[in-house]
């Protein structure tokens, strides 16, 4: 669709071509230093502000940290207040999306120093992240190796679990097929909605700053486009002709299931179900990726997993195995 606009100048690092970015842009500043930037918003997916505006700011710097970066310098934030709440309601929810989104970005150690704020009909809350770095602390996109594994560093399955606990609470006749059908129970579902949460909210800081130290070829996060979605982006900007064949698919415990029994085809299994502030999927050497693994669960107390292998392909497709495995992951938070 946008083609023939001729986008982007041909000096982007880490594209094929030099134009559009995958994830971020990625330029070399006048004074010779490396500058990555991106942006993101995000539109209500759970109940409380606080956690849409957390979870806001963990989906921007996600992106950074896809980049091999650990560093956020300042973030820019994004902000539209509902204008069809009470008075009482905006200054509530607005105040609760700000200090949720101010306190994920404390925690990435990084400030918020401006931004822009807009009336709109729903409360949306993002950013424009920027990292400034120099050449060897950040890892191109474009750099993955036939023989390479693809590490992936949280679970998929918040669009079920969100989806799910909409029905639940609503009462849908959707979750009335669920229970029918004794597909998952009430605590079930609250425990499943509660692991997307933790996994969103959760910053992928320590998995982007641990990237150059095991030797990274390329990264991307998954997010709106699903797993293979993600996985075909990635292929397709590699500079070598390579491909990506996926066998495990470590899922939130019971979304698989929700998946499986027909009431809702959200593609999971398929990988094509969209993420919200997703895991970021790696292609590193095998024996790098093992310790990466470890190290990264030891910072974060939540596993990582190989999912997946590069291989030579001069079509640079992204599958799924058809005996991929699915591994029901219950988180720790």
């Amino acid at each position: 669709m946008l083609t023939s606009l001729n986008l982007g100048d041909g000096q982007n690092i880490g594209t094929t071509n030099g134009k559009i970015a995958l994830d971020c842009s990625v330029r070399t500043t006048r004074q010779g230093h490396i500058c990555i930037s991106t942006t993101d918003f995000f539109f209500p997916l759970v109940d409380s502000p606080y956690l849409q505006g957390r979870i806001g700011a963990a989906n921007v710097l996600s992106d950074l940290y896809a980049e091999g970066v650990g560093d956020c310098d300042f973030m820019l934030m994004l902000l539209a207040a509902c204008r069809d709440m009470t008075e009482d309601d905006q200054k509530i929810c607005t105040r609760e999306m700000v200090r949720g989104f101010n306190d994920a970005c404390l925690e990435a150690g990084t400030t918020v120093t401006g931004g822009q704020t807009v009336l709109n009909p729903w409360p949306v809350i993002g950013g424009v992240a920027t990292c400034i770095c120099s050449e060897g602390e950040y890892v191109k996109s474009d750099g993955a190796k036939v023989g390479d594994v693809v590490v992936l560093t949280k679970p998929l399955g918040t669009q079920v679990a969100v989806n799910v606990h909409e029905w639940r609470v609503r009462k849908t006749p959707k979750w009335t097929e669920l229970t029918k059908q004794k597909v998952i129970t009430e605590g079930e579902a609250e425990d499943m909605m509660h692991a997307a949460v933790c996994s969103m909210a959760r910053l992928n800081r320590h998995g982007g700053s641990l990237m150059v130290k095991h030797h990274a070829h390329a990264g991307t996060d998954v997010t709106g486009f699903g797993l293979l979605g993600h996985a075909q982006n990635l292929m397709d900007n590699q500079a070598a002709e390579v491909g990506m064949e996926i066998h495990t698919l470590p899922c939130i415990a019971n979304t698989a299931k929700v998946e499986q029994s027909g009431v809702m085809d959200f593609q999971l299994l398929a990988g094509f179900s969209a993420e919200t502030s997703g895991g970021l999927m790696i292609c590193m050497p095998e024996e790098d990726a093992v310790a990466y693994c470890r190290e990264l669960e030891e910072l974060d107390g939540e596993p990582s997993w190989i999912i997946g292998r590069v291989v030579a392909d001069a079509d640079r497709k992204a599958g799924i195995s058809a005996d991929v495995k699915i591994v029901e992951v219950e988180t720790k938070c």
